[in-house]
């Protein structure tokens, strides 16, 4: 029985150095000579493992800048989902955010760095503008779904708005303090002020 535990623990730790090896070196790739220019086959050579050890890990070149936004998405459902007793709206929202910031903290400090370099790409690359407009236009509707089951008094359309906004302000806010060059921390003070003005204008919604 100890034996197996040892054998399982020492598989995890491998797979823990191997994913980060894979993220150093599209990272250090992507940044030395750009994305569109980077191969998953370069990427592996660089991580000293074999093509197909990748895709173990991510399914595609997309992936490794959209690292953890399903967790994230589920991060924003556990939040909805615990609503404390006559939470209004915009507190939750903030509760939200509050909690997708820990979460960054919490992270690895290499899956925090893909962040600005994420946003500048983004800006640059369409395919990558499309798959982060996939990704988000994916979540919505599920956070919407869920801030109607525990807000009985919003109909699906003012669910769907308040979404929108908080993601939206969010989003653009934070790019463009990346743009102006501005540290990940300039960055998540961005991104407060923007939820914040989409907050006030949400003071109608849910009881806030």
């Amino acid at each position: 029985m100890r034996y197996g535990g040892v054998v399982e623990g020492h598989r995890e730790r491998k797979k823990v150095r191997t994913r980060r090896a894979l993220l150093e070196a599209a990272v250090r790739l992507f940044s030395e000579q750009g994305y569109e220019q980077t191969t998953i086959a370069e990427i592996a050579a660089a991580a000293d493992v074999a093509p197909r050890t990748f895709f173990a890990y991510f399914s595609s070149k997309e992936d490794v800048l959209f690292l953890q936004a399903e967790d994230r998405g589920q991060a924003m459902l556990d939040v909805i989902a615990g609503r404390q007793p006559g939470e209004p709206l915009g507190a939750l929202l903030s509760r939200m955010f509050d909690g997708l910031v820990r979460g960054l903290a919490d992270d690895d400090e290499l899956d925090f760095a893909l962040s600005p370099l994420r946003a500048r790409l983004m800006f640059a690359e369409p395919a990558l503008r499309a798959r982060g407009l996939t990704l988000m236009m994916q979540e919505q509707p599920r956070v919407a779904a869920a801030l109607c089951e525990v807000y009985p008094e919003l109909d699906p359309v003012s669910a769907g708005a308040a979404v929108g906004s908080f993601m939206g302000a969010l989003s653009v806010a934070g790019l463009v303090a990346q743009q102006q060059g501005g540290s990940n921390e300039d960055v998540l003070a961005a991104g407060r002020r923007g939820i914040e003005i989409a907050i006030n204008g949400l003071s109608s919604l849910g009881g806030s």
